[in-house]
């Protein structure tokens, strides 16, 4: 009689991390920036149809790195439980913090009960009537929950991205300077810190960048096109590209294609 083949549940779950986190480094970053108008959302991206950034209900927006087909079946499940909580109660109780607890028991269930673990990793925020009442959650592919405070780099290459973060992050910025720290975060990859030059340059048309806006009555979602990017970067605009709307599924805006972990 053949003895079954055995695996430990640390070996289980020390591969299953291993395969998560290999597959959410391969994609690009994704950049959070708190500042004193609002919280701004950064990534590079081309693409105008798939968005890595979006809103999910008045005042709360969300952001993933990895499979795209993964985080977006997140990011509809999110939408569908925000409108359901808000028509059943009050708007007011659609929460950054409810949902990033609905998101974590999801995540975590997953990860632990099926073979593969989702490739993802989220980031989902509130804005405030102040900047001292803004929520920042950031998730794993495990499930796990870390309240964050003035930025958060997520996604390939986030280490060196936090370290630029770190040093010329600070309380108090305007939106242009939160935008630009955010695109000077995303320029300082790993390729530029190989190539020993600098941040790279990215053009307006190659960012995709949403604002959780805090003076807006109550939709505070709004998505900055390539004419708005180069006004508030100082850059040449582009020709195409919205300056920016309300984002209600329609609106046009960059986002990365579908790679394998974006």
């Amino acid at each position: 009689m053949s003895v079954p083949f055995y695996v430990s549940p640390e070996q289980v779950m020390k591969d299953k991390a291993d395969f998560a986190r290999k597959g959410i480094a391969r994609g690009r970053a994704v950049v959070v920036v708190a500042c004193a108008d609002g919280i701004v959302f950064a990534s590079e991206n081309a693409s105008r149809a798939l968005h890595k950034i979006s809103e999910i209900y008045d005042r709360v927006a969300f952001a993933a790195v990895g499979k795209y087909n993964e985080f977006e079946n997140l990011r509809v499940a999110g939408v569908r439980y925000a409108d359901l909580r808000g028509y059943s109660y009050d708007r007011s109780d659609v929460t950054a913090r409810g949902l990033a607890n609905a998101y974590a028991q999801t995540l975590g269930t997953i990860f632990t009960t099926e073979s593969k673990p989702y490739e993802v990793e989220l980031v989902v925020a509130e804005v405030g009537a102040a900047p001292g009442t803004d929520q920042v959650y950031r998730l794993t592919y495990d499930g796990s929950v870390a309240d964050e405070h003035g930025y958060v780099a997520m996604g390939g290459s986030a280490e060196q991205i936090t370290a630029e973060l770190a040093g010329h992050w600070h309380a108090g910025m305007d939106l242009s300077q939160a935008l630009r720290l955010a695109v000077r975060a995303l320029g300082s990859d790993a390729a530029a810190a190989a190539a020993g030059s600098g941040p790279r340059t990215i053009a307006p048309d190659q960012l995709e960048v949403a604002v959780l806006e805090r003076a807006r009555p109550r939709r505070a979602f709004r998505r900055l096109g390539p004419a708005a990017l180069a006004g508030l970067l100082g850059t040449d605009p582009t020709p195409d590209g919205p300056d920016g709307a309300p984002d209600g599924g329609e609106t046009p805006g960059p986002d990365t294609p579908p790679e394998p972990p974006a």
